[in-house]
């Protein structure tokens, strides 16, 4: 593996002391970063990138992402998250085949590392059988990115999925390669506690959970008492959302050392709750981010770091004004959102000594944002701000992943993007097919519902148009 030097950028280190270094370089050998510093010696056949007036920072960490749905981009955009339950869990979801799996988890694969995201778990509930689980692992061994497969099946109770035999054979089979694992169910609260069962086998399995916890109307305070006085929280598990839960529930959640995945996107726009962040600093939760599912958002971790700033502000301000008061100094920094979609993700991952922070002896997993072409791109003064609030995907210049280049010039390498659309329209086809151009057409565009305008007392003034 050829050595790589990145020159004279302005390095965020995201180690513990957050250092930044500017005019500096990072140098990569033999997939891991060797030094960090200013004026460093590049060795011979070394690839040296310039990094002038660019930033270098670690590869982006995503918690939470359903790369089976990416097909659909934008399909749902007018969605409530009853919407979503309905056309996926109840009446179109289990149209899809292993190939279209596959087809949604190359293009959601390609769409994060394309956005210097190099790490992404895929919240994989599609898993019908073990035939689609086979489909999904390939696409994500297919890709040169990082991700762990978070296995799931939103057409059974996790009770049945998680001890039966094919699941079982797939975890011996598949399950040993670079692929990280976790199995990804949700708790509904029902007293029997059913989902026990599933716990014990990821117990025995030796393999995190991830849970959609806190979301309205269907997970709640009762599943996480349930997982807490059964003993199955862990510093592992990772609850997604958890955006309605009581302070019972976030306490249980710190004391046991769990983290949390916030998609704030999808929180304020499909109703699963109020982005929680607020809640996660006052109990001292680690928080990582995330982005939901294309079928509705962006599939890059900057619009999250922007959408988290803007909500977490907002609710601080407007909890201010009805006290009457000015917030004149706001608690969440744009280096806390920077953090959180870096080493947020490793710590949440068990992944923090591998990835996450630009340190020697850590992976390499690498992204370096620069756009000559762009104006936004200079001055570059507050450089957390400017990750967080100013660049874009399109600013996204090189990835490195295990030091491997995954994208060079604002271009993915290696990758054939022709074929992944041309799987990709294969399934649009056959879902048009199955369902019917008129069931396709009033699934992505649900009704809206009537609005009265309010009387305003003070209009004064009548015409007719002519």
């Amino acid at each position: 593996m050829d050595a790589v030097l990145f020159r004279n950028g302005l390095v965020l280190t995201m180690d513990d002391a957050h250092t930044v270094l500017p005019g500096a370089d990072v140098l990569v050998v033999g997939g891991r970063i060797a030094e960090v510093g200013v004026g460093l010696t590049a060795p011979p056949g070394a690839t040296e990138i310039d990094a002038t007036g660019g930033i270098v920072m670690p590869g982006m960490i995503d918690t939470h992402r359903h790369l089976w749905q990416t097909a659909m981009r934008g399909y749902g955009a007018d969605w409530t998250l009853t919407q979503y339950f309905v056309w996926y869990y109840l009446e179109s979801g289990r149209h899809f085949r292993p190939e279209d799996i596959y087809a949604g988890n190359v293009l959601g694969a390609l769409e994060a590392l394309d956005a210097g995201v190099t790490t992404t778990v895929d919240w994989s509930h599609g898993l019908q059988t073990p035939q689609h689980a086979d489909a999904a692992a390939d696409a994500l061994e297919s890709v040169p990115g990082r991700f762990v497969l978070a296995y799931g099946n939103i057409q059974q109770g996790p009770w049945e999925w998680a001890t039966s035999p094919g699941f079982r054979d797939f975890v011996e089979r598949r399950m040993r390669g670079r692929l990280g694992f976790q199995m990804a169910f949700d708790v509904t609260g029902d007293p029997a506690f059913p989902e026990r069962a599933a716990f014990e086998v990821a117990r025995e399995l030796d393999v995190p959970v991830t849970t959609h916890a806190g979301v309205w109307g269907a997970t709640n305070d009762d599943g996480i008492r349930l997982m807490h006085e059964h003993g199955f929280m862990t510093p592992s598990t990772i609850y997604v959302h958890a955006a309605t839960l009581s302070g019972d529930s976030y306490q249980r959640i710190a004391a046991t050392g769990g983290s949390v995945s916030v998609s704030t996107e999808s929180e304020q726009s499909a109703g699963q709750g109020y982005p929680p962040t607020w809640q996660l600093r006052d109990h001292g939760i680690p928080v990582s981010l995330s982005m939901d599912t294309s079928v509705w958002w962006s599939g890059d971790l900057f619009s999250a770091m922007r959408a988290t700033l803007g909500a977490d502000r907002s609710r601080e301000h407007l909890q201010a004004h009805g006290r009457a008061e000015t917030v004149t100094h706001v608690h969440l920094r744009a280096e806390q959102v920077v953090d959180w979609a870096t080493r947020g993700g490793s710590r949440a991952l068990g992944l923090d000594g591998v990835v996450g922070s630009l340190q020697p002896g850590r992976a390499a997993d690498v992204v370096l944002l620069r756009n000559d072409n762009s104006p936004v791109m200079f001055p570059i003064l507050n450089p957390y701000g400017h990750v967080a609030f100013q660049a874009q995907r399109g600013d996204v210049h090189t990835v490195l992943v295990d030091g491997r280049i995954v994208k060079r010039d604002h271009k993915l390498v290696g990758v054939d993007l022709g074929k992944a659309r041309a799987d990709v329209e294969r399934t649009v086809e056959h879902l048009i097919a199955i369902m019917g151009p008129d069931a396709w057409q009033k699934g992505m565009n649900p009704d809206i519902p009537a609005t009265k305008i309010l009387d305003n007392p003070y209009t004064y003034t009548e015409w007719t148009n002519t």
